[in-house]
C-alpha cells in the first residue's frame, strides 16, 4: 500500500493542480476520467511499439544508441500515442472550447500513462525510485503534456498557424521528452549537471504556457 501511495500521490497532486488552474469553465469530471483511463491504456500499444523499435536499433552503439533509445523508442513512441489519444478524445468534442482545455486533457492523458508506468517502476525498484520519480519523471510527463496541450489548443482554437501548431503539438513534446531521457541515459557528467537547469526550463516554460492560455481563456 505504501508503494502504491508513493507511485500515485504525485500524479493526483498534479491532476488536482491542473484542474484548479482551469478557472473559467471546468471540464466534465467524466471526460477527465476518460482522459486519465485512455492515457493509462496507451501503455499497451506503447509496450509493443517500443519492443519492436528497440529490436531495430540493436546494431547501434555509443551515443547513437542512446539517442535512438531516448528520442525514437521512448519519446516518439510515448508522445505519439498520447497525441493520438488526445486527438480522438477531444478534437471534435464540444467541451473543447477553450485553448487551456488542450492543456487540461493533454496532462490528464499524460499522467494516465505516467501513473501506470510509475506503479510498475516503484513496485520493481522500491521507495527510493518512487521518491526520485515523484520529483522528476512524473512532473516531466505532466510538462510534456503541457507543451502538447498548449499547441493543441492553439491548433484548434487560434486563427493563426493552425497546421504549424498541430505539428508542434507532437514534435515539441517529443523533443523535450527525448532530451530529458538522453541526458539521463548517457550518464555523462556534464550532461547530468545540465539536467537541473533543463528541469528548471521545463517548469518555467510550462508555467508560462499555462498562464498564457489561462489568461487568454478569461478574455475569449
Amino acid at each position: 500500500m505504501d508503494l502504491l501511495l508513493i507511485a500515485l500521490a504525485p500524479v493526483f497532486i498534479i491532476l488536482i493542480y491542473i484542474y484548479i488552474r482551469d478557472k473559467y469553465e471546468k471540464e466534465p469530471i467524466g471526460l477527465l476520467v476518460k482522459a486519465l483511463v485512455l492515457g493509462g491504456l496507451t501503455v499497451i500499444p506503447i509496450f509493443f511499439a517500443e519492443k519492436a523499435l528497440d529490436a531495430k536499433g540493436v546494431h547501434l552503439t555509443g551515443y547513437s544508441s542512446v539517442a535512438y533509445t531516448a528520442f525514437v523508442v521512448a519519446a516518439f513512441t510515448e508522445e505519439i500515442f498520447k497525441f493520438i489519444a488526445l486527438y480522438l478524445l477531444i478534437w471534435n468534442n464540444k467541451e473543447f472550447n477553450e485553448k487551456f482545455d488542450g492543456i487540461v486533457y493533454a496532462v490528464f492523458i499524460s499522467l494516465g500513462f505516467a501513473a501506470v508506468e510509475n506503479v510498475m517502476y516503484v513496485f520493481q525498484y522500491g521507495h527510493a525510485t518512487g521518491i526520485t520519480r515523484a520529483l522528476t519523471a512524473v512532473p516531466g510527463h505532466a510538462l510534456f503534456g503541457v507543451a502538447m496541450g498548449y499547441y493543441f489548443g492553439l491548433a484548434k482554437l487560434s486563427p493563426k498557424n493552425k497546421p504549424v501548431n498541430f505539428l508542434l503539438a507532437l514534435t515539441v513534446p517529443i523533443a523535450l521528452h527525448g532530451l530529458y531521457d538522453f541526458i539521463l541515459m548517457t550518464q555523462h557528467p556534464y550532461l547530468v549537471v545540465a539536467f537541473i537547469p533543463f528541469l528548471y526550463f521545463l517548469w518555467k516554460s510550462g508555467f508560462k504556457k499555462m498562464k498564457e492560455l489561462s489568461d487568454n481563456s478569461r478574455f475569449r
